[in-house]
Parts: structure tokens; C-alpha cells; sequence
């Protein structure tokens, strides 16, 4: 199965890494302004909006929901070739706070993982970087 697979240790708590995933406030501070929407249970809708618009850019359903451990949730682009894939985090206790783990698979051919590359390390970074800040707290917008 053609497979992208990130690691990061964030200094952070896995209650406000599990925040930055799942709440569309935060997610707007680190994923270049798109706000994530679902209740989180099995089976329900996820969707992904561009700012404060009702655009849609992305979709899926979501798979796994195992606060604060692991997330999981079926992903298509509503631009492009509509190939559905899956995308899992993982949060495990770290040394120095919480390792994330990030699988997005069920890609369509094994050149799409430098594209998934490519478009999951700007994020992840981000990500990474509005967690680490000292004295910033992301569960406040």
C-alpha cells in the first residue's frame, strides 16, 4: 500500500495536540486558514472550509476516534482527481511531550507521496511550531 508517514515530538500535552487537530479555530492558525468541521463521531462527515466561507476544499468521513490517542479519517481534495485516501494521527507519550504520528495512506500511486509530502510539511511545521511557542496557548483564538 503507497504510504506517507511523518514523526514530530512536539512539546506540548496530548489534550491541546488533540485540540489542534479537531477544532477548526486552531487548525485555521497552522493549516494556511482552512477550518475543520465534524463532531467526531464514527460515520459523521468531515469537512474542510476556507476560512470563515462555507467553501468546502476537502472532505471525508471520519474512521477512528480514540481521544486523545488516535484520530482517523477518510480525505478527498473536492479539487482534483476525487481519489479517496486516509489520513491517521497518532499521539503517543514523548520524552519531552508527544510524539505525532501521521499516516496518509490508500494513495493512488507511489509518485503521490512526495506530493502528500510536500503538502503535509508546511502544515505539520506549522503545527509544530504554534505548539512549542513559549507562552502561547492554542486552545485561545
Amino acid at each position: 500500500m503507497t504510504k506517507f508517514v511523518y514523526e514530530d515530538e512536539i512539546p506540548t500535552t496530548p489534550e491541546r495536540l488533540w485540540a489542534a487537530l479537531t477544532q477548526g479555530e486552531i487548525t485555521r492558525r497552522y493549516w494556511f486558514d482552512r477550518r475543520i468541521e465534524s463532531d467526531w463521531k464514527i460515520g459523521s462527515p468531515v469537512r474542510f472550509h476556507d476560512g470563515d466561507s462555507d467553501t468546502v476544499t476537502d472532505t471525508g468521513e471520519v474512521l477512528e476516534y480514540e481521544e486523545p490517542r488516535r484520530l482517523a479519517y477518510s480525505f478527498r481534495q473536492t479539487s482534483g482527481d476525487g481519489h479517496t485516501t486516509r489520513v491517521a494521527f497518532d499521539l503517543e507519550p514523548a520524552e519531552k511531550g508527544v510524539r505525532l504520528i501521521l499516516h496518509h495512506d490508500q494513495l493512488a500511486r507511489p509518485q503521490d507521496v512526495e506530493g502528500w509530502r510536500q503538502g503535509w510539511a508546511p502544515i505539520l511545521t506549522n503545527l509544530h511550531d504554534l505548539l512549542a511557542a513559549e507562552g502561547q496557548d492554542p486552545l485561545r483564538t
